[in-house]
């Protein structure tokens, strides 16, 4: 019991310098997390427990979770084109280059290079998120239409983890028929709980989410699928019911930023091993580009072809070409279940890494929206990127 709490008092020591650090810089809190991690599992020998991968593995489920719930299914509607177009090109052709590079080119094998393909086709919803809190595009359609299309983008990588790596047998189909009786009733039910019973120090609310959640994940792995599936899609599902009820919402996210997501990109982070990320240093340039292309590729033209702003169009697909959460997720996935390696871990991590800075700092730089702009947006209710 004592190695417990000594552990756990380095692990979240390193939380609060991540913490700190990224207070100070204004930089992603993850991504500090991340790069904290490869300090401790380089140089300080961090390890890994049981206890720690359950906090892990549930931070990135509920992480999953308030990702889909910050999706306004009324934007989805709206702009269903716009994002189901967007999101969906912006995840297809990233997937297929990556993958095709990854197998033909640097030779992995089959299982990596799909891992490789789910990893760098994601847009980081964290990262895009961020940035329209802080240009105020969060409050304008055009930034809601950005933030749909990043859902839909997400919601293939997410899906193609669970399809490609499932065992299609009975168990599946009981996990799949499960689920999706669940996005028909949980709803409802949650919005009875939060109605009747939210607003107690208990959060019986918050602990019914958190029951389907772990419900759902335990179906999800018992069927070799993600649990990350079911909570993005649970997410979406509870995303109207959460918006009447924000203060449930704050309590959650306190809950997984300040306890469970710094134990998983810590984690994540103390995976990578510098001496491979070295030798792989030319790989990770190459996959980078691969990824960053095939986002201008499948973007660019649909923004053109939707009439937003040549600006607007390269803004929209700097930010599509991010990646965070998602893409560490879908390669800690892989190296878990030895997928791929070690090295191969180090590569895909450092380039979602790469992704999530050079995009947003080129995005913020030279094609940022001035403020005027963003209010003219916000008073545009039929085309937002005209």
């Amino acid at each position: 019991m004592e190695q417990v709490w000594l552990t756990a008092t380095i692990w979240m020591g390193l939380a609060v310098v991540a913490s700190i650090i990224s207070v100070r810089t204004a930089v992603s809190v993850a991504l500090i997390e991340i790069c904290v991690g490869v300090i401790g599992g380089n140089y300080l020998h961090l390890q890994t427990t049981e206890w720690i991968n359950f906090l892990a593995g549930f931070g990135s489920v509920l992480l999953t979770f308030m990702a889909g719930a910050e999706i306004e299914p009324e934007i989805l509607r709206k702009y269903f084109k716009e994002s189901i177009s967007i999101g969906f090109v912006s995840f297809l052709l990233p997937f297929v280059g990556a993958m095709a590079y990854a197998h033909y080119v640097a030779h992995w094998t089959t299982d990596a290079a799909k891992i490789c393909g789910i990893a760098l086709s994601t847009t980081s919803v964290a990262v895009v998120y961020a940035v329209m809190v802080e240009t105020g595009l969060n409050q304008s359609e055009f930034g809601k239409l950005i933030l749909a299309a990043c859902f839909i983008t997400d919601l293939g990588t997410v899906v193609a983890l669970g399809i490609l790596f499932a065992n299609y047998n009975w168990l599946l189909l009981g996990f799949v028929v499960a689920m999706l009786g669940s996005l028909w009733i949980v709803p409802g039910i949650t919005r009875r709980f939060a109605d009747e019973l939210g607003g107690h120090v208990s959060e019986p609310e918050t602990k019914l989410i958190f029951l389907i959640l772990f419900a759902l994940g335990a179906l999800a792995v018992k069927a070799k699928s993600e649990a990350v599936l079911p909570a993005y899609l649970i997410g979406l599902s509870l995303a109207a019911v959460l918006r009447d009820h924000r203060q449930t919402v704050r309590h959650m996210r306190t809950t997984v930023f300040a306890l469970l997501t710094p134990f998983y990109f810590i984690k994540a982070g103390s995976i990578i091993s510098i001496p491979a990320l070295i030798s792989g240093a030319a790989l990770v340039a190459v996959l980078l580009i691969v990824k960053v292309a095939m986002k201008f590729l499948s973007v660019w033209p649909l923004t053109r072809a939707f009439k937003f702003s040549p600006s607007d169009g390269m803004y929209t697909t700097l930010l599509m070409s991010t990646g965070l959460t998602f893409g560490s997720i879908s390669a800690l996935y892989g190296y878990t279940n030895h997928y791929i390696n070690q090295a191969q871990y180090t590569i895909l991590v450092t380039v979602v890494i790469g992704s999530a800075i050079v995009p947003t700092i080129i995005a913020q730089s030279f094609f940022k929206p001035k403020t005027e702009e963003v209010e003219s947006l916000n008073g545009v209710a039929e085309n937002p990127c005209s």
